[in-house]
């Protein structure tokens, strides 16, 4: 067991994973973040429904998951380890004051390298065909009044095999599907640029809107899609 990350099934060399690094809104009784209860239920700790369907990837599709276990408010496990955000002191316009005199250094060692050692001899061992990297948005900031009409995302670096193939397959299901959308893989990308771009493995970084992945119901139809789209996609890089 481990604070920083559960992990579901095995992998299987030339298969597809499932990595999800905002999965949880857990944070320890030890790390006091100083802000209302309610707040660790919205977007700016957890990615919401993520954590549902990588558990329904990994039980129902044998899509093996490597889950974040600790709330991003706690430590942001998909940026660089320098990164502002890492430990972040206001989020969409909240103030985390625990976070202010927070001990980053502890917080690196406790959360962020474990979950990324760990990510990384996982991979190491299956060198899957695919890695699907798990996100979902909010379609509303609070903080800034922008439009967020894309039910889907597909992000993306340098590396853009995975995405071209996807973006079509997803359009065809019906979506609107934001292309680099609604954030930039050029911006945040920081599991993904690590385990996948820097050793040439492909990867499909998904976002999901948040209203959309609220039920259990919705958990399950996100899952089977996400499989066969990865599926498919995994079958025409092969």
């Amino acid at each position: 067991m481990s604070e920083a990350y559960r992990q579901l099934g095995t992998p299987t060399p030339g298969g597809i994973v499932c990595t999800a690094d905002h999965a949880s809104n857990a944070v320890p009784p030890d790390i006091t973040l100083g802000i209302p209860a309610q707040l660790l239920h919205e977007h700016i700790a957890v990615d919401i429904g993520t954590a549902a369907i990588a558990e329904r990837l990994a039980q129902c599709h044998a899509i093996p998951a490597h889950i974040a276990a600790v709330s991003r408010l706690v430590c942001d496990l998909n940026r660089e380890e320098t990164a502002p955000g890492l430990v972040p002191e206001a989020s969409d316009g909240h103030p985390i004051p625990g976070n202010v005199v927070a001990d980053r250094e502890a917080r690196l060692a406790r959360f962020h390298r474990p979950y990324h050692t760990a990510l990384e001899h996982w991979l190491a061992a299956a060198e899957p065909a695919l890695i699907l990297s798990l996100h979902s948005f909010t379609p509303r900031l609070a903080s800034r009044d922008e439009p967020r009409p894309w039910q889907v995302g597909v992000l993306y670096n340098q590396d853009d095999r995975a995405a071209r193939i996807a973006i079509p397959l997803l359009a065809t299901e019906g979506l609107n599907v934001g292309d680099n959308l609604p954030y930039s893989g050029r911006d945040l990308n920081y599991t993904m640029n690590r385990h996948a771009e820097a050793k040439g493995r492909p990867y499909l970084g998904i976002e999901l809107r948040q209203d959309l992945v609220a039920t259990p119901e919705t958990h399950t139809r996100w899952a089977a899609l996400l499989a066969n789209i990865a599926q498919r996609v995994a079958s025409a890089l092969a």
